[in-house]
């Protein structure tokens, strides 16, 4: 993605950034006219620890300007963005402009290009261009500060209006709320990784298995799990979570409002720091219309997955005058962020009852290709259709895969990758630690490419958990079985239990760049490396693929 050159218009002001945001959580409805006029590019964020109220007891946790999450920042496309920042807590702070093409020194993440903490007491301006639109978001990037309620949510105006008209644009910001601090939830993993595996399997569920598939059957795949030191129920470290909509729990009822037959716009945003969630409006048909904040063709779907970091837009068309239920049910089924569309405030849609938990599998774990030398060991019995790659959608939904995804103007740089460049996704369960090509992150070893380059990048998956990895300064093209002038922007890419992924980036913007699982503790412990942009240079890191990696999904053969 080209960093465009233009010239800067004249600065706009707010007094209050916190009014910006009530008016798009009010949800205004949009004309041509409102969607043109410019956006106000000053904003002043206050980040202070206090005591919060969100469900139960009170807890510690990081405010903006008094709030969980931060008020929207809203811009359009063209402005300059100047954010004064004052960190009034008591240890460094840093804000990362997620998705974001800026420059190296304002990407907000400490240590990389020339940036630096934000010190207690101190304010820091940010300044830069805004050179794209969509929906994005914003979180500290020093330590775990984004589970303790440092994010927000940042929506630009393209500079020519919106592609897709619509009469009201909602932002819907999920989260996942912990009384803990992030520090303690480390902790608590280092000292015992299954920590927070409050679901474990038990005899019961192993009697289950025996009365569906047989004793010698059940026997040998709970052996297969012991023999990998893994739980079945393994598809997220960390349990227990209160996940919120907007700052709002299920008890609290975010509500979007909705005259009958309007087009409204969700721009959700997952903001979680280890949760996926599983997004469905029941009796909404969603039409997707961008990913990542990039444009893509209009796709109609019932249900989608998104990773931690990912932003979806979709636009819903209420057909009846009556609450509508927005459902983000967490991957391990473990609870949902709740939210409501109805034409008048009060009113409750059904809730709907969580879904069957979710069970890792040998398929998910591609364990046909990684175990082929083992003759023993009998996959028949096992249930494929369980675990990542099963949505528990009813039976005829569409449910989206990246498959689907297909970007609406076409890409601008066509040519062939010059080289491929592996990155594995490893990890030790037992001593809580994640690597990127078995290593722990060390600023000392990165990933070398020439500026202006066009490389492959595989992502290999040898874990059992899914890993959106997220690249900082750029974007990449998914290769997800379009075609290459149409394959999709993405700023953050799942890559499953199991399996691989490939994608390709034209090295456009110079600097050292993070590139990191974005699972925030996997990131805390170690799955993190820097991507390094320089002038054409020979190449220090290029990794064929190996015989026996796990195969490469593409196209419509991809489970999202």
């Amino acid at each position: 993605m080209k960093i465009p050159i233009f010239n800067y218009g004249r600065r706009k002001f707010l007094s209050s950034s916190v009014a910006t945001a009530t008016i798009i959580g009010l949800g205004i409805n949009l004309t041509k006219s409102d969607q043109l006029q410019a956006s106000p590019s000053e904003y002043h964020l206050t980040y202070a620890k206090q005591r919060v109220r969100i469900i139960g007891g009170e807890a510690p946790k990081i405010t903006v300007n008094g709030t969980i999450p931060g008020p929207v920042l809203h811009f359009t496309e063209g402005d300059e963005a100047v954010i004064h920042v004052t960190n009034n807590m008591n240890e460094d702070t840093s804000v990362h402009w997620h998705g974001l093409i800026v420059p190296g020194a304002m990407d907000g993440s400490p240590g990389f290009n020339g940036a630096v903490p934000i010190t207690p007491g101190e304010t820091f301006t940010y300044r830069f261009p805004i050179v794209q639109s969509g929906t994005y978001w914003y979180h500290s990037h020093s330590g775990g500060q984004e589970q303790d309620g440092h994010y927000g949510a940042i929506v630009i105006t393209p500079k020519n209006g919106e592609t897709n008209v619509v009469d009201r644009d909602y932002v819907v910001l999920l989260s996942d709320y912990s009384r803990e601090t992030w520090a303690q939830i480390l902790g608590h993993l280092k000292m015992d990784s299954d920590y927070y595996q409050y679901r474990r399997r038990t005899l019961g569920d192993l009697a289950k298995d025996v009365s569906e598939v047989g004793l010698t059957p059940a026997l040998r795949n709970a052996r297969d799990w012991g023999q990998m030191r893994m739980l079945e129920t393994d598809l997220s470290d960390v349990s227990g979570y209160t996940f919120l909509t907007n700052g709002k729990s299920p008890a609290q009822n975010w509500t979007g409002l909705f005259n009958l037959g309007e087009r409204v716009k969700l721009r959700i945003i997952n903001a979680g720091t280890m949760t996926m969630f599983d997004i469905r409006i029941p009796g909404l048909k969603m039409l997707v219309v961008a990913a990542d904040g990039q444009d893509i063709v209009p796709v109609e779907v019932d249900e989608l997955r998104m990773g931690t970091a990912e932003t979806y837009d979709v636009i819903v068309t209420p057909a009846e005058n009556k609450a509508y239920t927005f459902v983000a049910e967490s991957l391990d089924r473990e609870g949902f962020a709740l939210g409501t569309l109805a034409p008048r405030q009060g009113m409750k849609g059904e809730i709907p009852t969580h879904r069957p938990r979710a069970r890792l599998t040998m398929g998910d774990m591609n364990m046909a290709e990684m175990m082929k030398d083992d003759p023993n060991m009998d996959m028949s019995h096992m249930d494929m259709n369980s675990g990542w790659s099963h949505m528990s959608a009813p039976e005829g939904a569409k449910v989206l895969g990246y498959e689907d995804l297909q970007s609406r103007s076409r890409q601008g740089d066509l040519r062939e990758p010059s080289r491929e460049i592996t990155v594995r996704l490893g990890g030790n369960m037992n001593r809580y630690i994640w690597t990127m090509n078995g290593r722990t992150f060390n600023p000392m070893h990165g990933i070398d490419v020439g500026y202006n380059e066009r490389v492959r990048i595989i992502y290999i998956n040898e874990t059992m958990m899914a890993h959106p990895i997220h690249l900082h300064g750029m974007f990449v093209q998914l290769e997800n079985g379009q075609e290459m002038a149409r394959m999709p922007n993405k700023h953050t890419v799942i890559v499953p239990p199991g399996q691989s992924k490939s994608v390709i980036l034209t090295a456009d913007n110079q600097g050292s760049w993070p590139f990191h699982c974005h699972l925030l503790y996997h990131m805390a412990a170690g799955m993190m490396t820097t991507l390094n942009v320089a002038e054409p240079q020979t190449p220090t890191v290029s990794t064929p693929s190996p015989e026996n990696a796990p195969t490469k999904s593409e196209g419509h053969n991809h489970v999202h």
